[in-house]
């Protein structure tokens, strides 16, 4: 789908991550299987090579495949992530089970903590860590 122009002066300004990754367009069918994730744009270079922005529920995460000439690697590349995707979720259990269905391993199972929140931690086949959970009250 094509980004719409928009007026410069109109746009508010909003933060999201980028995740550079192997195999761009496997991870764009992992997130939305995996979290419901809608494309909002999409560009395939004619390499195979894959830039989108996708949404999970009002929050927004841009995917695209590693560039090292660019200085962007993937946690595969880097033998880690340097960051974690948190998603606040009402039912942090149904959407971890529904991540790991998806093919995301356990990295801690959803409990409740004693900082007041019932989350738990995946990480996806790309590298990338997501803790899901909510807050208790």
């Amino acid at each position: 789908m094509p980004e719409q122009p928009h007026d410069a002066a109109s746009l508010e300004t909003t933060l999201a991550p980028m995740l550079s990754v192997r195999n761009g367009a496997r991870a764009i069918d992992f997130y939305i299987a995996a979290f419901g994730a809608q494309v909002l744009f999409r560009l395939d270079a004619p390499d195979g090579a894959v830039v989108s922005r996708l949404a999970v529920g009002a929050s927004q995460f841009w995917v695209a495949d590693e560039s090292p000439e660019h200085k962007n690697f993937s946690p595969e590349s880097l033998g880690g992530s340097t960051a974690r995707m948190v998603l606040v979720v009402n039912d942090p259990d149904a959407a971890f089970n529904k991540a790991v269905s998806a093919g995301a391993s356990v990295v801690r199972p959803v409990t409740n903590e004693p900082y007041e929140w019932r989350i738990g931690r995946v990480l996806d086949p790309f590298g990338h860590h997501w803790e899901i959970g909510r807050p208790l009250t």
